[in-house]
């Protein structure tokens, strides 16, 4: 939604400043790059319309929302194994 208003500066006092130490991350540690394999797999038609409609709500790719289900599985139940 745009907005015509424009913004008005004052000169007035802004109170008591303090620097804040810089606590982000550098932009490196923001990729989240993790090995993969490219598998084959068929699935059935109604979990893949169920996780293109749940990507499309979200703004995200189906595949990348399998792909987090499964790490997230096989994460849990990794040592019952």
């Amino acid at each position: 939604m745009k907005t015509n208003t424009k913004i008005k500066y004052t000169n007035e006092p802004l109170g008591k400043l303090r620097i804040v130490d810089d606590f982000l991350p550098p932009p490196e540690e923001l990729v989240f790059k993790e090995d993969t394999q490219k598998v084959t797999i068929t699935l059935s038609k109604s979990s893949v319309d169920f996780f293109k409609q749940a990507a499309k709500k979200h703004h995200s790719q189906y595949q990348k929302m399998i792909r987090r289900l499964l790490d997230l599985y096989a994460s849990h139940h990794k040592n019952n194994i």
